[in-house]
C-alpha cells in the first residue's frame, strides 16, 4: 500500500472545509426497539422484533430488532415471517411511528440545551457542531443528558469532520464513545473494505473489486483517472476523497424536515387484477395528498413502489409539471407512473410517495 504521504494526503487544491473544531455524531442505540422496551420493560433481555401490526403471520417487514433478536440474523427490511422462522421465541410488536417521533423530539430538544449546534438527520441521529478542548467529556455529557431525559442509550462518534464522526459512531456502538480523525484514519480504515465508508454500497464495491480495489487504502491510492473512467468524472474522484476521509465540518441548526411523505400497504393476499391494483394506488395517492396538505408544502414529484411476489421491489417516479397539493393531480401522476410497470407478476405491496 502507498505511504501515508501519498495515499492519504488530499489532492492538490483540495482542503478540508472550515467549520466547527469538532463534529459529534449521536446515534440512539436500537432506537425503535429501545422505545418499545421502555414501554414494555418486562421484555428486556428478550429478542424483540418491531414491524407492521406485530403479527408475523401477516405480510410486513421488520422495522427494527433488539440486539438479542439481531443475534439470530434478524435485520431491518426482512419479512416478519422470515424473522419468526429464525427466532420462533421472538416477541413481535406493532410499529408506532407517532410514539417514536415524540421521543425523538425530546432527544433533540435535550441536545439543543447543550453548548452545541444540532443538525437533525432523522428520528435517531444528529450531528453536533462544537468548539471544545475536550470532545470526549462533551460526548459523555451528551450520553448522560439523553439517558437522564429519556432513559435511552446512545453512541457518540467524535471526528474532525462529518464523515469521520459518522463512522466513529459505529466503532463506539453500543453505548460507547469513539474518536476518528485524520491522525488515526489510516490505521483504522486502510485495511477495511470500501463499503465501510459512508456513501459506498455493494454495487460500487463490486465495480471497485473489478478494478482490483478491495480496501479503503487501495481506493485512497487509486488513479483518479481510472476511477473517473469507471464511475464518471464526478463520482469516481469523489470515492477517492471519501477514502481519504474528506468531508465537511459545517453543522446547520435546522429542524429535521421530511423530504417526502409516503403511504404503502402490504397485502395479505397477492393482487393480480389490474383494476384492483389501480384502485389501491388511487387510495394510497389520496392518503398521501392528505399528508401533503397537512405538511403545508406542495409535492414536486410522485413515486410509485411495487413489490412483486415473492420479494422483488421496483420504484418509479415522475416530476410534476408544477408543485401541487391537489389530490387529483397527485392521483393522476401516480396512475401515470403505474402504467410504466408492465410486469404481470402478482403484487404483494404497493406504495405511493410524494417528494417535496
Amino acid at each position: 500500500m502507498a505511504s501515508q504521504t501519498h495515499a492519504f494526503a488530499y489532492p492538490v487544491g483540495i482542503l478540508e472545509p472550515v467549520g466547527y473544531r469538532w463534529i459529534l455524531h449521536v446515534d440512539l442505540d436500537q432506537f425503535i426497539a429501545a422505545v418499545e422496551l421502555a414501554r414494555h420493560p418486562e421484555l428486556r433481555g428478550r429478542p424483540v422484533v418491531v414491524g407492521g401490526q406485530g403479527d408475523p403471520a401477516q405480510r410486513a417487514v421488520v422495522a427494527t430488532a433488539s440486539y438479542e433478536a439481531r443475534e439470530f440474523g434478524i435485520q431491518s427490511g426482512m419479512p416478519l415471517r422470515t424473522a419468526a422462522k429464525r427466532c420462533p421465541d421472538a416477541v413481535f410488536l406493532p410499529s408506532d411511528p407517532p410514539a417514536y417521533e415524540d421521543v425523538s423530539a425530546r432527544v433533540m430538544e435535550t441536545l439543543r440545551e447543550l453548548p452545541v449546534v444540532v443538525e437533525v438527520l432523522g428520528w435517531d441521529e444528529a450531528f453536533l457542531g462544537a468548539d471544545t478542548d475536550d470532545p470526549e467529556a462533551l460526548a459523555v455529557e451528551v450520553r448522560r443528558a439523553v439517558a437522564d431525559e429519556t432513559g435511552l442509550s446512545c453512541s457518540v462518534g467524535i471526528g474532525d469532520n462529518k464523515l469521520r464522526a459518522k463512522l466513529a459512531t459505529g466503532f463506539g456502538k453500543p453505548a460507547g464513545v469513539y474518536r476518528l480523525t485524520a491522525e488515526n484514519w489510516e490505521e483504522v480504515m486502510a485495511g477495511r473494505p470500501p463499503d465501510a465508508l459512508w456513501g459506498i454500497g455493494r454495487r460500487t464495491v463490486k465495480k471497485l473489486t473489478e478494478l482490483g480495489v478491495t480496501t479503503v487504502g487501495a481506493l485512497a491510492a487509486a488513479d483518479p483517472a481510472v476511477l473517473a473512467a469507471r464511475f464518471g468524472p464526478t463520482m469516481g474522484p469523489w470515492y477517492r476523497l471519501l477514502a481519504l476521509g474528506y468531508s465537511d465540518t459545517e453543522v446547520t441548526a435546522t429542524p429535521y424536515v421530511p423530504r417526502s411523505r409516503s403511504r404503502e400497504t402490504t397485502f395479505q393476499r397477492n393482487l393480480t387484477d389490474r383494476a384492483e391494483i389501480s384502485a389501491q394506488v388511487s387510495n394510497l395517492a389520496r392518503r398521501v395528498a392528505e399528508d401533503v396538505v397537512a405538511e403545508g408544502r406542495p409535492a414536486a414529484r410522485v413515486a410509485v413502489k411495487v413489490r412483486f411476489a415473492p420479494f422483488v421491489t421496483h420504484t418509479r417516479s415522475v416530476t410534476l409539471p408544477a408543485p401541487t397539493s391537489d389530490a387529483g393531480e397527485i392521483e393522476r401522476a401516480a396512475q401515470e407512473v403505474l402504467t410504466w410497470f408492465t410486469d404481470d407478476r402478482p403484487v404483494r405491496l404497493l406504495g405511493v410517495r410524494a417528494e417535496f
